[in-house]
């Protein structure tokens, strides 16, 4: 079967090359029966690409059965996969078969493989090993033909590296890796996707189809879409339900995009700019200092509208000290919704904690310091770059390490990795 023939039968849109793959992939595992991994984040279509799998296979006929790992109680999740004989456990009033046993001879879709508990997963790597199960409960081996594709949002080999996912099920499950690549990646497949919901929606709200004005188009290409497919489908619906003209603009869709402001302010939306040939720079680095810079320049901002308002400063001077940020190469929204990133809440009471420097001692001291710069504007290296973020990050968060990393977007153990090099680079 070709690929628009595969698109058509299984409801998949879009016409990007990254789609293409994914769609010569299933066409390539799905008549033998490897175990797959379908890795994406959430809303990208990972379910639809396992009823591809299995709807290709020769297992079609037979039952598919899928099972939401996260969805299940940590005490239940075996009884559940696995059945249980009549008291195993209290409430077990009758023998029953579990999703295993009524997969026997199709396919089972375990969703969110990532949230499945220690216990589970040494039980589910026999039954991939060997086929065979035992019911909770019970003693009397089972044996199940039934073929295993996973899904998961989260990165199962740096979930092995933190411990919290078995090394030898991760390898026994990625035998075969999909990589679902997230609507951002693939701009070209947005209005492919936005046209055939919106024609779904107007059919079952009976309203006339909506026309994207040219702004409106130009919006939806620069929006990030954290929500990825699942976030245009629920705009698709806003759009049908909610706006009552046949033309749709840019501010008519701004309310329905998390984190865009409705007010035009140049830090709400910035250019995105895809990563060019031969940059090496990953790319998570490259959003974490973006994302850092971003928020810097909103502080400064905050403390000088707050040293004006106790009289402390000029009125001309904030924009000096508040370079615009033109070229990111990723849009960052605005700090009220998913498109900006933001940190926890500091842990702890903070008795033991330095006290915090005042607003107007950490203006005064990024003053003295663009004073003592050359007048000639100079970029520092990305290294350079780095290294300045992070001690700007610690000096904020008095040393607390924990909440550094998370502000920063990257994990304790990679914080105490670079701050390693910085020292042995001293």
């Amino acid at each position: 079967m070709d690929r628009e023939s595969i698109k058509e039968r299984f409801g998949i849109t879009g016409r990007s090359a990254a789609l293409r793959n994914v769609i010569d992939r299933v066409r390539q595992v799905a008549g033998t029966d490897i175990t797959v991994l379908i890795q994406g984040e959430s809303g990208t279509g990972k379910e639809l690409i396992a009823e591809a799998i299995h709807g290709l296979s020769a297992r079609r006929h037979q039952s598919f059965v899928i099972v939401n790992c996260g969805a299940i109680p940590e005490g239940l999740i075996e009884s559940e996969l696995f059945g249980a004989e009549k008291g195993a456990y209290t409430g077990a009033v009758e023998r029953r078969a579990g999703y295993f046993e009524q997969s026997d001879g199709g396919t089972i879709f375990l969703d969110e493989i990532g949230e499945m508990p220690p216990a589970a997963q040494v039980r589910l790597l026999r039954v991939l090993e060997s086929g065979q199960f035992t019911r909770v409960g019970a003693s009397q081996l089972r044996k199940v033909d039934a073929r295993i594709v996973a899904a998961t949002n989260k990165d199962l080999a740096r979930e092995v590296r933190a411990g919290r996912f078995r090394e030898d099920l991760y390898y026994r499950l990625s035998t075969v890796l999909v990589e679902m690549p997230p609507l951002r990646q693939r701009p070209e497949d947005i209005f492919p996707l936005l046209e055939t919901f919106l024609h779904r929606f107007a059919q079952k709200y009976d309203s006339p189809v909506k026309r994207l004005s040219d702004d409106a188009r130009e919006l939806l290409l620069r929006y990030r879409w954290p929500g990825n497919v699942r976030e245009l489908r629920n705009v698709a619906e806003q759009i049908e339900v909610l706006i009552r003209g046949r033309e749709v603009t840019a501010e008519d869709i701004r309310p329905c995009l998390r984190g865009v402001r409705t007010e035009q302010d140049p830090s709400a939306l910035l250019p995105v700019v895809h990563k060019a040939a031969g940059d090496s720079m990953d790319a998570r680095e490259r959003e974490m200092i973006y994302r850092a810079l971003f928020e810097l320049r909103s502080q400064v901002r905050r403390m000088w509208e707050e040293l004006k308002r106790r009289g402390g400063g000029s009125g001309s001077e904030p924009e000096k000290y508040l370079p615009m940020i033109e070229d990111a190469p990723y849009e960052i929204a605005s700090d009220q919704g998913a498109g900006l990133w933001r940190s926890d809440e500091e842990e702890g009471d903070g008795r033991d904690a330095p006290a915090p420097e005042t607003p107007r001692a950490i203006l005064e001291e990024e003053v003295a310091e663009e004073q003592e710069e050359p007048e000639e504007e100079t970029f520092p290296t990305l290294e350079a770059a780095e290294r300045a973020l992070i001690a700007r990050a610690l000096r904020t968060f008095n040393g607390n390490r924990r909440q550094t990393a998370r502000t920063l977007g990257i994990s304790e153990r990679t914080l105490y990795r670079k701050l390693k090099e910085i020292e042995e680079d001293l």
